[in-house]
């Protein structure tokens, strides 16, 4: 493989001095591009997911479209479920559907053991082509879901507001819930070593439903599972960006428990904040601007690109959303919040009113 030309990524996740942070965006790969709507016309998504040449080639879109420093291969969080013998559908206006949920103790262990490189060896396959065409040019990012986020869908059967089916499988039949936490827990883990071993050179777990449990009960049920997945991950040897939305409270915990290399900041907490909960723990930061705030003025997109920029301070800080892009922004504003961090340069200035714990972790 090339030598990487930009690797602004594996600096800052290593909190290593860059003239700037890195940017790119959480599902930067997506509707929002006319040229990645042109692909999604000819196929469905699961077929784009299990199609190497598809999803390499819409990996490639940002990074050629909108100059972002990493790509993130093309692809979704409930590949894993599928793997296990679920049934995954995914109609459009409706999103994804397992149409036989989990429902007892006999379904978590009817689950298969999933061979990622059997299994899933479409995605491994898909990394290794995308890493060829990427030839040197920014690092490629593999991820996958957390167990609890996983366990969710698998429960509920779909996405909803208050997941309370599945919310009610840890009150109820708690002994079950870790069951298929525990499964799920070491599916991920071992789905990501595999996308290292493919090619993937840093790696991201998402809890993305972490905000629809109170602190108890992701203190016991959730952070337990996020944290094996994340330590089997780690075994891989590149780093790891562990993002939990909604459970910006927990920040210190998750750092601790997961041993991550970054933490995803969503935009519910000021970055200066997130640095303080973290305290002295040598630990990046990747975020955390509102998806909706690309909606502004280019100009209005630029300043609040600086703000968040200086908020995190000189060291350990990635550019990103606080969440996935959505579908209607405008390709103009999605380029120029990528513009404004690559136009970034770091002064005196900014070194006085950056983040005032910067000198405690740099």
């Amino acid at each position: 493989m090339a030598l990487l030309a930009n690797d602004l990524l594996l600096r800052a996740l290593r909190r290593e001095p860059v003239p700037r942070p890195p940017v790119w965006m959480m599902r930067q790969a997506g509707r929002y591009l006319p040229e990645y709507r042109a692909v999604r016309a000819g196929s469905d998504f699961l077929t784009m997911c299990r199609t190497p040449a598809l999803a390499t080639e819409v990996t490639l879109q940002p990074v050629d479209l909108v100059g972002v420093d990493a790509a993130i291969i093309f692809s979704d969080i409930l590949v894993i479920p599928e793997a296990m013998g679920m049934t995954l559908t995914l109609d459009e206006g409706v999103g994804p559907q397992f149409p036989r949920p989990l429902r007892s103790a006999s379904d978590v262990s009817g689950l298969r053991r999933v061979d990622a490189e059997t299994d899933l060896g479409y995605m491994l396959e898909a990394i290794r082509m995308t890493r060829r065409e990427l030839d040197g040019r920014v690092p490629l990012i593999g991820f996958a879901g957390a167990p609890w986020t996983l366990a969710a869908y698998m429960v509920e059967g779909r996405g909803t507001k208050q997941f309370a089916i599945a919310k009610r499988l840890l009150f109820e039949a708690p002994a079950t819930a870790h069951a298929l936490l525990d499964q799920l827990a070491i599916a991920v883990g071992e789905f990501l070593l595999a996308q290292a071993r493919a090619g993937a050179q840093v790696l991201q777990l998402f809890d993305s439903w972490a905000g629809a449990l109170g602190p108890e009960e992701y203190r016991t049920f959730a952070l337990p599972a996020f944290a094996k997945a994340a330590r089997i991950a780690k075994q891989a040897g590149v780093p790891l960006i562990a993002f939990a939305p909604g459970g910006g409270w927990a920040l210190d915990e998750i750092a601790e428990a997961t041993g991550a290399d970054a933490l995803g900041v969503d935009w519910h907490q000021a970055p200066q904040d997130a640095r303080v909960r973290v305290g002295n723990r040598a630990v990046a930061f990747q975020g955390n601007l509102d998806p909706c705030a690309l909606y502004a003025p280019v100009d209005e997109i630029r300043r609040r690109a600086h703000a968040m920029i200086r908020g995190f301070g000189r060291v350990g800080h990635v550019a990103n959303l606080g969440h996935g892009i959505l579908p209607d922004t405008p390709v103009a504003h999605a380029r120029a919040f990528v513009d404004a961090v690559r136009e970034w340069e770091w002064n005196a200035v900014d070194d006085a009113t950056s983040s005032p714990t910067l000198a405690t972790v740099a």
